[in-house]
Formats: C-alpha cells, structure tokens, sequence
C-alpha cells in the first residue's frame, strides 16, 4: 500500500523539478527572431527573382523559406509567454503557434528530403532535368503541403487546451486509448516523418558522393557534381543537426510521459535535455538561408551584387561630402 502510494508522488517530484525552463525556450527563440526574420524574409526576396528561370530546386526552397518564415514570425508570442509565465492570447493563437512550429519542422523535414532527391536524380539522370517541367515542382509542393499539414493536425489532439493561460509545454498530454496505442502512433510518426527522410538523404549523399568517382558525363562537368554534392550535404547536415536530437529524444520523452521509464535517474535526464532539443530544432529557420547561399550560385550573385552597389553608394556619399566646400570658407571670401 505504501510503495504504490508513494510511486505517483515520486514521479510527480521528478517532473516538477524538471520542468520545462522558460528562460531557455525565451533566450533561444530571441536569438532565432531576428537573424530568422532578416534572413528568411531576404531569402524569400532573392529567391522569387529567379522563380520564373526555371532554375533547379528553387521551387522547393521558397517553399522552405516560406515555412520558416511563418514560424519565425510566430516567435514573437512563445517569447512573451516564456517571459510572463502567461498565455493572454486565447486558445486560438495557442493552438496555431503550437501548429505552426511543427508544421514548419515536418515541412522542413519534406522539403530538404525534396531539394536532397532532385538534385540527385538530375546528377545520375542529366536527361531527365531537361525534361523537367517546373509545374511538376509546384504539384509536388502542394501534395506536402496537404500531407504535412493534415498530419501535423493530428499533435493537437495529443494536447489539452483547458487552461486559458497555459500554452506549449505546459499543456496536458492526451492519451489516445491505452499507453500500447499513444506509442504506436508516436513510432509510425517517427518512421514516417523522421526515418524514412532520413535515409533517403543519407542515401542521396552517398550516390552523389559517389558519382564524383565514376567517369565523366559529357553532359555535366565536375563543377556541376560538386555543387550538387554541396547541396545535397548541406541538407543532410541541417537534417542532422537540427531533427535528429529532437526525435531521437522525443520517443524516449512520450516514454516517460507514459510512465513507461519508471528509473528515476534515466527520467530526470530525458526530462533535462528534451527543452534543448526542442530549442534545436527550432535553429533550422537560421540554417537554411545558409543553404541558400552556399548552394545556390544565382543566391550569390544577387547578395554580392547588393552588396557591392551598397558599398559603392557609401563611398560615392563619402566622396561627394569631402569634395563640397564648407560653407563658412565660401562666405568668407566673398566678403571685402
């Protein structure tokens, strides 16, 4: 009677001195704002200069860009509520900002999967980019677009919005039938919106790697196999670095959720490191404007050209300043 009394009480201590630290998720989201807001919004303005020049994956990284952006611009409220330990917004925005951040991830996720496959099939198969059409890019964009957030729908029936002033990681978990069934439904959306991405990126990477080895095509040069390797590692990088922690911790976190771990020490250090996977994740929308402009050359060019005309505005500004009289020398010698 006494250790199945004291066992709930027990857990209960361990996840109220683990509980989710505000002033990580509010200094995180700061340093994500601003570089995700400028860079995102620049990149999106570069970006849909080339859309019509039929250029390759550039579909699919407005797209991205468009992703990260919407929930960048989300941000400003999940730093409010971190800082205020209150939610004033109402249930709705609380349901979209939470809906927004992992649309933006799985989003993110299908899109890097999408940049990672075409670049590859168009480096194995050159006949195949010429015959590309860009409307097929758009279809396909729409097809994620609907999968994603169909799918993503589903994280809030997990949540409990019955507190007015309560939001994101404070909200209750619901339990889908029994704890069997909560599990298999996060291990399908492991597989399906984790794994399987994952090894189809890996994969690109290798086969793209690998075609830098075999004989030259005459329709392609070598500076055009780096490039694709380039960018085909960069996506494989901001998958890795940003996604993989989170899911690898959040099946480990549902466990414990579910009462599944029952180890104190093992649950007290999944309850510890899961916010900072979460804030991880979260770094994409700095991350992937980085791959705009290491991969894409027309990116480049249009960044170094503002930049140039910026820097030569300055020094013409400059000029102009230095070669203009003062006025008191030019009074001074007009007068007797």
């Amino acid at each position: 009677m006494t250790r199945s009394g004291s066992n709930p009480m027990h857990f209960n201590i361990i996840e109220s001195t683990n509980l989710m630290p505000h002033s990580l998720y509010a200094a995180a989201y700061t340093l994500i704002f601003i570089p995700g807001i400028l860079m995102n919004s620049m990149a999106l303005w570069v970006l849909y200069r080339f859309v019509r020049k039929h250029n390759k994956t550039i579909i699919f990284m407005v797209n991205l860009a468009t992703a990260d952006l919407a929930h960048v611009l989300s941000l400003p409220l999940r730093i409010y509520y971190y800082i205020n330990y209150r939610w004033p917004f109402g249930t709705f925005l609380c349901q979209f900002c939470f809906y927004l951040k992992y649309l933006n991830m799985y989003a993110s996720i299908c899109f890097l999967t999408c940049i990672s496959v075409q670049r590859c099939i168009f480096l194995l198969y050159p006949f195949r980019a010429k015959d590309w059409k860009q409307r097929y890019d758009v279809a396909i964009c729409v097809v994620v677009w609907i999968f994603v957030g169909a799918a993503c729908s589903l994280f809030l029936l997990f949540r409990t919005f019955n507190s007015p002033e309560k939001c994101f990681t404070e909200l209750s978990i619901n339990k889908i039938g029994s704890e069997t069934n909560s599990i298999l439904l996060v291990m399908v959306a492991e597989v399906v919106g984790f794994l399987l991405p994952l090894v189809i990126i890996v994969y690109c990477t290798k086969k793209t790697k690998a075609s830098l080895q075999e004989c030259p095509n005459p329709l392609q040069n070598a500076t055009e196999k780096q490039k694709a390797l380039r960018m085909v590692a960069s996506c494989a990088i901001v998958f890795l670095v940003c996604f993989t922690p989170y899911h690898i911790m959040f099946f480990f976190f549902m466990l414990v959720k579910e009462r599944l771990i029952k180890n104190c020490a093992i649950r007290q250090s999944i309850l510890y490191i899961h916010p900072f996977c979460l804030s991880l994740a979260s770094f994409n929308c700095c991350l992937d404007p980085i791959l705009y402009f290491f991969t894409t050359s027309e990116f480049q060019n249009q960044m170094s050209r503002h930049s140039s005309l910026a820097i030569r505005s300055r020094l013409m500004s400059k000029e102009s300043e230095w070669s203009c009289p003062a006025p008191s020398q030019t009074t001074g010698q007009g007068r007797p």
